[in-house]
């Protein structure tokens, strides 16, 4: 029962309640008052004739005067009293609008009995909630960005004023020019995955589709990265279908290099990296497992932000653009990518396409 009448509370009928309660409040008041008058001889109930005209008795005209003019006084008054009540929910929002608008997106509203504002009350929060995450986010992305960009310029500056000083030996100035080169490649590999992912987030529609084999796309990427996981004495093992899939080679080869190199990164010496690629009914699903580091719930949930970089220690070499930029070619390519992983233990991104 309770649930049926709280279903029923919409806006509507709260404001046709309140349209009666003031109705018959006015009335009563009317009547309250007329009675009040008669008694105190004000008016009186009698209906003029012949008899009594002249005398103190009021006309019909003169009660109806009377009437309207209790009902104008009356009727305003009670709505303005009861609409002070009525339309303190919204005011409750109205404040806490103005709070989210100075830039306090903690604040909460609960408001309970009406449909329509309990619901208005939940999206907002939901709302303010999302704003708070933002806002986490562009200041982390900026933090993140200041950091990395910092780094390799300070860094570029530093030695640049060593090597002016002529008390320095032949290695020596070998070894600074070594630094200057490799902080100069990179600043120019952010830049580059900088503007690379803003092209993307602007591309909204793939053109100049072509065909092409994706099993064979993979090879020659895993090939393309055997430096690094050969360093890393890592075994790759492949389980690849033969599968033609029709889009741009261009993005499709970004998403394996970034996968790949994130799957190389961070798995441990001597470890063991594996890739599957299906046509299954329809849709091409393509999974890469690592045996490494894995993540925990907190980095798993952000590590499709950019910039964002679960090892805070920055051990690792990156800049937490890869996978905002797989993401966003995943998206392109109308798939989804998810992945699956526990610290200690691992990760395993799995992607589908359709075919």
């Amino acid at each position: 029962m309770r649930v049926f009448i709280k279903k029923r509370l919409t806006l509507t009928v709260t404001l046709v309640i309140f349209v009666f309660c003031v109705m018959v409040a006015t009335l009563l008041l009317i009547i309250g008052s007329l009675i009040l008058l008669q008694h105190f001889g004000v008016i009186s109930p009698s209906h003029p004739t012949s008899e009594n005209t002249g005398s103190n008795a009021e006309s019909p005209l003169s009660l109806l005067l009377i009437f309207f003019l209790l009902c104008i006084f009356i009727g305003p008054a009670l709505t303005a009293f009861f609409s002070r009540i009525a339309l303190n929910p919204i005011r409750k929002v109205i404040v806490a609008i103005h709070r989210v608008a100075n830039g306090d997106f903690n604040t909460k509203i609960n408001i309970k009995g009406i449909g329509e504002l309990e619901e208005l009350s939940h999206s907002f929060n939901k709302m303010t909630q999302e704003l708070s995450g933002i806002e986490t986010l562009r200041s982390d992305f900026i933090n993140n960005f200041s950091h990395e960009f910092k780094t390799p310029i300070v860094s570029l500056r530093g030695f640049a004023k060593l090597l002016k000083e002529n008390k320095l030996t032949q290695e020596e100035r070998q070894e600074y020019l070594d630094i200057i080169i490799t902080e100069s490649e990179r600043l120019a590999e952010l830049s580059t995955n900088v503007l690379t992912l803003a092209k993307y987030e602007n591309l909204e529609i793939i053109v100049d589709k072509t065909p092409f084999r994706l099993d064979e796309q993979l090879r020659k990427t895993i090939i393309l990265l055997e430096p690094k996981w050969s360093a890393k004495d890592i075994t790759v093992n492949l389980k690849l279908d033969e599968v033609i899939y029709t889009g741009k080679e261009e993005l499709t080869q970004q998403i394996w290099l970034n996968l790949l190199d994130n799957a190389i990164k961070f798995s441990n010496q001597g470890g063991l990296i594996t890739i599957t690629l299906e046509n299954i009914n329809g849709v091409i699903q393509f999974v890469i497992q690592d045996e490494g580091a894995g993540m925990d719930n907190q980095t798993r949930a952000h590590i499709f932000d950019k910039f964002y970089q679960g090892d805070t220690s920055h051990l690792k070499s990156g800049y937490g653009l890869g996978l905002p930029l797989v993401k966003r070619i995943v998206n392109l390519c109308g798939g989804n990518i998810s992945v699956q992983s526990e610290s200690g233990k691992g990760s395993i991104f799995t992607i589908e396409l359709p075919c």
